[in-house]
């Protein structure tokens, strides 16, 4: 099969073309298993995380990729939930230990022993890749294969942002970045919460102006200051400067919850510029998220088929993956890229 794989961490300023396109053996699936033929796959920052070493694999070469859509093309043994050409997803969840008490408790994006697509397995970045049947989900029938897979990682990693703010309907939310995830955010708040108005920060006009066409009652750059206070604001960038301008911008007792996996290092100086009155003081909060858990996907995938939320995307080729990814990390982004297998 095809494959684009990635040997070793390098730097996006040394290297442009970090994936190799191989030919590699078909996977097979071993118990509990099941082989997908994938059709498309999300490109995501956490990819850059991962070809940078901020969240590096522990093995390469390795396939990357975590936001897959394909068909059940093989069983391994006991593998019983699906049946040969049914479609699936897989997401950033690979497999996690099941006995833990974060996953007794439903939280298994917390397991010590969490493993992720694309990182600690191969991933769908590739014609093929196997995974566990219970880490594999179900796609409704009112997406496409393009649509459905941001829904895996930037709607479901969204979805549990979203949940982690605690927003009540009428109240102020602030979205930092405006990229694949924050843009499906948008859409499930004028859903779940149509009183709230919906503030967003980003660098780019055409971000913003796409904000705006989904129904942002606001939007600026990343230091500009909001009409009013927000109770709530979703951080989706890798950057460290709108971890301080989110702050300056809560109401008393408002939550900051910061979606990435990692931050980068070009602008830690920033945390420097912290003023406590300013941006701590008054019980205001800080929460990170981390991974997902299946749940998150089961009912986002669920919540994204009844609204419907049908993400914006931009198509690539497999071969195309470097051109993806360099575009992710020069910040042109409207909605979400996504990789298609011919």
């Amino acid at each position: 099969m095809k494959a684009m794989v990635l040997r070793g961490i390098s730097s996006f300023r040394e290297n442009r073309t970090p994936l190799e396109l191989i030919d590699m053996p078909e996977p097979v699936p071993k118990e509990g298993e099941i082989l997908v033929k994938v059709s498309a796959c999300g490109v995501c920052h956490t990819e850059l995380d991962e070809i940078e070493g901020r969240t590096p694999p522990p093995v390469f070469p390795v396939v990357l990729g975590h936001q897959v859509v394909g068909t059940v093309a093989g069983l391994g043994k006991n593998a019983t939930r699906f049946h040969g050409g049914g479609r699936v997803g897989v997401g950033w969840i690979y497999s996690a230990c099941g006995r833990c008490d974060s996953c007794l408790a439903g939280d298994e994006n917390l397991c010590d022993n969490f493993m992720a697509t694309g990182r600690d397995a191969h991933g769908g970045y590739a014609q093929f890749m196997t995974v566990p049947e219970n880490f594999a989900y179900p796609i409704p029938d009112i997406f496409s294969d393009a649509e459905a897979a941001p829904l895996l990682c930037a709607g479901a990693i969204g979805y549990r942002s979203l949940r982690l703010t605690n927003l009540k309907n009428g109240q102020n939310l602030g979205l930092t970045g405006f990229g694949a995830s924050a843009h499906l955010v948008l859409k499930m708040v004028r859903h779940k919460h149509p009183n709230t108005k919906v503030y967003v920060f980003a660098r780019s006009t055409k971000e913003q102006d796409f904000a705006r066409e989904l129904g942002a009652v606001w939007a600026g750059n990343t230091d500009d200051e909001p009409p009013e206070k927000l109770h709530a604001i979703i951080d989706t960038t890798p950057a460290w400067k709108p971890i301080v301008e989110a702050l300056r911008n809560l109401v008393s007792g408002g939550r900051l919850v910061i979606n990435a996996i990692r931050k980068e290092e070009t602008d830690k100086e920033t945390l420097l510029k912290l003023h406590y009155p300013t941006h701590l003081w008054l019980e205001k909060e800080i929460k990170s998220v981390a991974n997902v858990a299946r749940q998150d996907i089961i009912e986002f995938l669920k919540l994204a088929a009844e609204i419907p939320i049908k993400p914006e995307v931009q198509e690539f080729s497999l071969e195309e993956a470097n051109k993806a990814l360099v575009e992710l990390k020069e910040a042109k982004i409207r909605g979400a890229k996504v990789l298609r297998m011919e």
